[in-house]
């Protein structure tokens, strides 16, 4: 009996050493292959720089530039609903007061939902378009603010939200788009918060950017495997008179997250993903790691194309942190795809000087 009670309690011992528990959401995977190495990074020349450029929560980033001046804004974090940060060269910022202090009457004074802002120049004002908590439906919906300056204070003087697909789970990640003379927003239902599919949709704005106009029209969805139960943040450009609708998709908390595109006919579709996909995908085939890359914006300076995306930041103990920094990489273009440079650890010639 001693003998089988010794058997079985080194078979217990056995199993479960070579049991792998689940891994925490917190936890960077390891390379299945083999054990990651480690980048050496040295230290940027003067006309280089080094991803993060900008290494705290700086959520769901999107880049304007004014005047040559470039203003980043994300989703609240540091008590502030809206983020706002001030550049001269795209590499070194200087965090800015809050851009919207002060939520609409139809949002719910809840901290933490003001999400995902984009703002566009409209003649000698400035839009801010914004996700926050609706009181009537209790849903994410979508506001437009106005301001005089790119940096606030932007006011949303609106009764209500701009829109809101509650019967689809609400609206969030609106993205103003200029075509011509035309201005159009695209955005998505929240459809992943109740089960529901998501799509991207486009709809025109009226002249001043305050109100919507026509019906919306149905872009894409989440039907391809890697999306998972989620596709958002749209990002529409035009590049040689060809459309391209950059996008995210899947699980924004881990490496799952990750960058595709579509190619569209008009701004209004109809449009066709890229069998490419996914052209930005998490990294941890080496140190640091790089997880849930994802929620891009795209810039134009002279005849090269940035992409500024946000990335969790990795713990010395090579656990995940909780804050999304802010990356940027170039994006080439090579036979009407674009081609993406990234995501790069090393440093990189500068964008501006």
């Amino acid at each position: 009996m001693s003998r089988l009670l010794a058997i079985c309690l080194l078979f217990a011992f056995l199993l479960v050493s070579c049991i792998t528990a689940p891994m925490p959401a917190t936890q960077a995977p390891m390379n299945p292959q083999s054990s990651p190495t480690t980048v050496v990074q040295p230290s940027p020349r003067t006309d280089e720089f080094q991803n993060p450029v900008i290494r705290v929560d700086f959520p769901d980033p999107f880049v304007l530039e004014v005047d040559g001046i470039y203003y980043a804004y994300a989703t609240n974090a540091s008590g502030k609903n809206v983020q706002v940060a001030r550049s001269e060269n795209l590499v070194d910022w200087k965090q800015q007061p809050d851009a919207m202090p002060g939520l609409p009457k139809w949002a719910k004074l809840t901290g933490g939902l003001t999400w995902a802002p984009e703002v566009i120049q409209n003649g000698e004002q400035f839009l801010l378009y914004f996700t926050t908590r609706d009181k009537e439906t209790n849903k994410q919906c979508v506001g437009v603010a106005l301001s005089d300056a790119p940096e606030g204070k932007f006011k949303d003087i609106s009764e209500k939200a701009l829109v809101c697909q509650s019967e689809l789970g609400g609206t969030i990640d609106a993205s103003p788009f200029r075509d011509g003379d035309k201005l159009y927003l695209l955005y998505k239902n929240d459809g992943n918060c109740c089960g529901i599919p998501t799509h991207i949709y486009i709809q025109e704005l009226a002249p001043d950017g305050l109100s919507l106009v026509g019906e919306a029209t149905d872009l894409i969805r989440n039907d391809d495997p890697w999306e998972g139960h989620v596709i958002e943040a749209p990002t529409m450009v035009k590049h040689n008179d060809v459309y391209y609708l950059f996008y995210s998709a899947n699980d924004y908390a881990g490496l799952p997250y990750a960058v595709g595109y579509a190619v569209c006919d008009t701004a209004t579709g109809p449009c066709i993903k890229a069998e490419e996909n996914p052209i930005l995908i998490s990294d941890v085939a080496e140190k640091p790691y790089i997880i849930g890359p994802g929620h891009q914006s795209l810039l134009q300076i002279g005849d090269q194309t940035w992409i500024i995306y946000h990335v969790w930041e990795m713990l010395p103990s090579g656990l995940r942190g909780q804050q999304r920094q802010v990356w940027m990489d170039r994006l080439d273009w090579k036979d009407g795809h674009p081609v993406l440079i990234g995501p790069t650890r090393l440093p990189q010639i500068k964008p501006l000087p």
